[in-house]
């Protein structure tokens, strides 16, 4: 009853490792970020939460002369500034190597042919997953990703809760925000899957329906990587 983890190739570890390198520089950027708004709140200037909000807002900071800034803490804080430009920086090689390999790769050009998946989340499926042959069915891969939810069952009483949140939190971080990219473009449209989750937002909440894309996007990636097909939309 053992399951073993499948052997990665050297391509597979390679995508992982940018994929790793990039999750660790927008973790750095967002730091960053937040001791900016931290040292600015702390005299009394507020800048929203956004990042593109501080990228804008910080330079007309720092030529206003009559915010009551120091001249010490506008050059501490154009240091700051420098650095946020520079993991930017970092941050667009790794997506352009992405987008690269996005492209190179064919199991990873079939994946971004799903509604929701793009060449992040298709690559990063691809440096985790493989071809998908460790799991029986797309629903054990949705499984180990976290995107099922917790059951707590007894006495023939079936009860549901939500998501178990297990496995690659990475990877199911990047299914949940694409499938909400799709619910927000489906208003306007009218093919079977946008009247599906239509119905489902309305019938529970958009997080839920979100959550169900996920999932559903999962099962279907897995069907593809196994079979080496195209994606068909129903």
């Amino acid at each position: 009853n053992m399951r073993f983890v499948s052997v990665k190739t050297v391509d597979q570890q390679d995508m992982q490792a940018i994929h790793r390198i990039r999750s660790e520089l927008v973790k750095q950027r967002t730091a960053k970020a937040n001791q900016i708004r931290g040292l600015l709140s702390e005299y009394g200037i507020i800048i929203a939460q956004q990042i593109g909000k501080l990228r804008i807002t910080l330079p007309e900071i720092l030529e206003d002369a009559e915010n009551g800034l120091t001249i010490q803490l506008r050059r501490l804080l154009r240091g700051l500034e420098e650095d946020l430009i520079q993991l930017d920086g970092r941050v667009h090689e790794m997506d352009k190597e992405i987008q690269r390999q996005g492209m190179e790769n064919k199991a990873a050009q079939q994946l971004q042919q799903i509604p929701g998946i793009g060449p992040i989340t298709a690559t990063a499926l691809v440096s985790a997953i493989g071809n998908g042959t460790q799991f029986r069915r797309g629903k054990d891969m949705a499984a180990s990703l976290g995107l099922v939810p917790r059951q707590h069952s007894s006495g023939g009483k079936d009860r549901l809760l939500g998501i178990s949140k297990r496995g690659n939190a990475y990877l199911r971080t990047l299914l949940i925000h694409g499938a909400r990219a799709v619910l927000q473009a489906t208003k306007n449209k009218d093919d079977p899957r946008s009247r599906w989750l239509k119905a489902l937002s309305k019938r529970r909440n958009k997080n839920i329906a979100a959550v169900a894309l996920a999932n559903k996007n999962a099962r279907i990636a897995w069907a593809l990587l196994i079979k080496e097909q195209d994606y068909k939309l129903a």
